[in-house]
């Protein structure tokens, strides 16, 4: 009997099956498959890769160095085939072997390289580079473990090793012959000549810097963008004297010390070791990046001086911010420029995005530290502070606490914040109202002198990812209704707006919601053996765990709820299940306790006969990339509660809003251009907004404790937290937490206005809650608009304002 003709695909499948692993279709498993198949796509890839960067050096087109702590890739898989228009290929092929591809597509790990907003913001910025044709180098650190898998044990967050490339990384490439030595202590030696005072740097230790390089694909594009990420190894890895010699740890102790640099994403700083390392960590990619940037340089033009022309340099938050004195200490130690001429090239090359106006996570280093660590970086930080000073001297004379606080160098900190704002072409928020804060307040007295330097550019999120492999049922109802121009050009999404009062359409996208919702449901059914109501609102609060995300305020929501049901058991007529899912740093006791109060609110109201079937609470382990993919494509209510002024702009608030989530939240950050986009009566905005709050605090006039005595259903939800109602708890275990939200730690208040926004917050909840219950219709109305309108919050949209107002690119044609 003749056997079916096998397609392309599942030729070059087996191939590889054959050529990598030694197996057949028979008896491969489905890692081998996955493996096998990715390597096919690499391969169409890597085609793409090396024809467009021959192209860009053969024009001497510009690049933008994307230098970022964090990427937080997601798989690669099911990406790479929707952007290389191969997705309905390989689904067919592995179809006709009796296998579906989201199985295949699911033994890939996701990469532990980043933790957050600002690795995913990274990642998707590198996705829209690409997708635009536009030279991208992306720069940062290979880890080997991950921040941490978290598990949930006993209601509390327990971290785990997350070893994610414990099986390799099929999409990666080492580059063994463009390592660099990085240089750690010693000490620096001045001289003087006709020349002029040289440094030389004595006595370090050094690291080996080796690149692995990375394709990053766009959609329907000719130039994928590079993720290049750097490996630590010790120079002499092996001391086989020592060794032999019986010193077998010694011998070993040298090789472990450098690779400790890129074992682990963040390591816990709540200690001298862990600052070090950190501190090693950010030179390290920073010093390995700048070298191969300026050797890759002089091999294809030969004169540095003409560095701004090819390269731009945009630093992702404060973490690389060592790689403008890092390019100092390049130009002129090891190519004999001036301080003028060097700073000359640097000031045109660098520019900064700030994310965050919390002054825990502008970065400072001990100056002590600094300098034993970085003797010849702190003697050019030195130098560059000076010179800052004696300019803002200029500004404002005689104004000593003015300069000391935009100072680089004071108080015994280096300030990395500061350096960029002394240094860079560019520094940019990333919401409006971010930017107005960055000028405003943050950076206000550098504005006054620099007005050009400063811009706000809006955070987005790519919509191949997060929509069209993500949602892929959404994609193809859009697809059916205006086509799938919408895919490549952002634009194309308004024209869903001539089908959000058609009957058929919002059926249809309805269904779509249900099918995510249950796709969610079978996800946590087999990992967690939880099981949830598809029929429910699904009420979601996805994001890292931080006080001032305000996870606390929906426990008291929930607690609120509990407690009204007591009193009326028909306030909950549609059930509600509300859905969380966060990290809390390791060293961060006070989250890690909001994560137990969550399980323990969980505990409450599943397992209560009067609730269980009207509220449920679900914590969803190890929150990632991947789960994002299944979870925001399901979420009815889009929880975004940030205390005003505190968010700088969020992107999980666009990724829901994309797939039809409503945004219940606060006018902070992306929140406010979300309600520009929609309109007010399609998004539910609750409490104060930033001149309230500044008002508050400048004043003094927020009394937690006041709103406490006079709103007793506000104070029988908190009183929860130390009453001993919570099972499985102590009555001592939230009492922190009380004590947080009625006296504060310091100032006698609550510093995230919990209490003040809680009332605003049960009253549109309610709002919310009441229009899905009576008018569906009108529910997927607002949803299917909030759809049409995401296209603003594209990250295509983003790269090109940078683009346009920074990097000064051209694309590849």
């Amino acid at each position: 009997m003749r056997q079916p003709k096998q397609s392309a695909e599942v030729k070059n499948i087996v191939g590889k099956l054959k050529r990598h692993f030694g197996k057949t279709l028979e008896n491969a498993t489905k890692e081998e498959l996955y493996k096998a198949s990715a390597i096919c796509i690499r391969d169409e890839i890597i085609d793409k890769w090396v024809a467009a960067n021959a192209q860009v050096e053969k024009r001497g087109l510009k690049r933008v160095y994307y230098m970022s702590a964090e990427f937080l890739m997601g798989r690669a898989y099911t990406n790479n085939l929707v952007n290389l228009g191969l997705k309905e290929r390989y689904q067919k092929a592995f179809s006709s072997l009796g296998l579906d591809l989201d199985d295949i597509a699911w033994q890939e790990r996701d990469a532990g390289l980043g933790n957050g907003g600002l690795g995913r913001l990274a990642a998707c910025f590198l996705e829209s580079l690409a997708t635009l044709d536009l030279p991208a180098i992306g720069c940062g650190i290979r880890y080997e473990h991950g921040l941490f898998r978290q598990k949930i044990v006993d209601g509390e967050q327990v971290e785990m090793d997350d070893n994610w490339l414990e099986d390799g990384c099929v999409w990666e490439m080492e580059r063994p012959d463009e390592e660099v030595e990085v240089r750690f202590g010693g000490h620096v030696e001045e001289f003087w000549d006709e020349a002029g005072m040289h440094a030389v740097h004595k006595d370090y230790s050094t690291v080996i810097a080796v690149p692995y390089d990375m394709p990053v694909v766009g959609y329907e594009s000719k130039m994928p963008a590079t993720l290049r990420l750097w490996s630590a190894r010790s120079k002499d890895p092996f001391d086989i004297k020592t060794f032999n010699q019986g010193q077998y740890l010694q011998a070993m102790q040298e090789k472990e010390l450098a690779e400790s640099i890129c074992k682990v994403l963040y390591p816990d700083d709540n200690h001298e070791q862990g600052k070090i390392l950190r501190l090693k960590q950010f030179y390290f990619f920073t010093s390995a990046t700048m070298q191969s940037m300026v050797r890759s340089h002089k091999e294809r033009y030969g004169d540095l001086h003409t560095l701004p022309s090819h390269v731009v340099v945009q630093i992702n938050d404060t973490h690389p911010t060592l790689a403008i004195p890092e390019l100092m200490r390049i130009l002129m130690d090891q190519e004999g420029y001036t301080w003028s001429e060097a700073y000359n090239l640097v000031s045109r090359i660098f520019n900064y995005t700030n994310h965050t106006i919390l002054s825990e996570a502008l970065e400072c280093w001990d100056e002590n530290m600094f300098r034993a660590l970085l003797p010849r970086i702190y003697s050019i930080v030195q130098e560059i502070n000076q010179r800052y000073c004696e300019r803002l001297n200029r500004y404002y004379p005689g104004d000593m606490d003015r300069i000391s606080d935009m100072a680089v160098v004071a108080y015994g900190q280096i300030r990395m914040a500061n350096l960029c704002v002394a240094v860079a072409s560019h520094v940019n928020g990333v919401s409006q109202l971010h930017g107005e804060i960055l000028k405003n307040r943050l950076f206000a007295d550098s504005y006054k002198i620099y007005p050009r330097k400063y811009l706000a550019i809006t955070n987005g999120i790519t919509h191949r990812r997060w929509l069209a492999v993500a949602n892929p049922g959404l994609t193809a109802l859009m697809t059916e209704y205006i086509g799938d121009g919408f895919i490549k050009d952002y634009t194309q999404f308004e024209k869903l707006m001539d089908f959000v009062e058609d009957e058929a359409f919002l059926a249809k996208y309805a269904q779509v919601k249900k099918e995510n919702k249950v796709r969610l449901a079978q996800y946590l059914q087999r990992t967690q053996g939880i099981t949830i109501n598809p029929d429910s609102i699904f009420d979601v609060q996805a994001k890292r765990l931080h006080e001032y995300k305000r996870q606390l305020l929906k426990c008291l929501h929930i607690l609120y709820l509990y407690n009204a049901l007591a009193e009326n058991p028909n306030i909950i007529t549609t059930p509600i299940t509300f859905i969380f899912a966060a990290k809390a740093a390791p060293g961060y006791a006070r989250a890690k306790n909001i994560i137990r109060l969550i399980n323990a609110i969980g505990d409450l109201v599943n397992n209560d006969p009067r609730s269980k079937d009207k509220m449920q609470v679900v914590f969803i382990e190890n929150y990632g990339v991947s789960i994002a993919e299944l979870l925001i494509p399901a979420t009815d209510i889009s929880e975004q509660l940030s205390t005003a002024g505190l968010e700088a702009s969020g992107t999980g608030n666009m990724k829901f809003m994309m797939n039809g989530a409503i945004t219940l939240g606060t006018m902070d950050g992306a929140n406010i251009e979300i309600f520009d986009e929609v309109g007010k009566d399609n998004i539910y905005i609750f409490g104060a907004n930033i001149q309230q709050i500044s008002q508050m605090q400048a004043h003094k006039s927020y009394r937690p404790g006041e709103l406490f005595e006079k709103n007793l259903h506000v104070r029988d939800a908190i009183n929860r937290l130390i009453d001993g109602t919570l099972p499985g708890v102590s009555a001592h275990q939230f009492s922190d937490l009380y004590q947080s939200l009625l006296f504060g730690d310091f100032d006698g208040a609550d510093k995230y206005f919990v209490l003040y926004d809680l009332p605003s917050y049960i009253h549109r909840f309610a709002k919310a809650y009441a229009l899905y219950c009576d008018n569906s219709q009108d529910w997927y109305k607002k949803a299917a608009i909030n759809t049409a309108k995401s296209g603003f919050f594209s990250s295509d949209r983003t790269i090109s304002e940078y683009n346009r107002s920074v990097w000064k690119l051209e694309k590849l044609k």
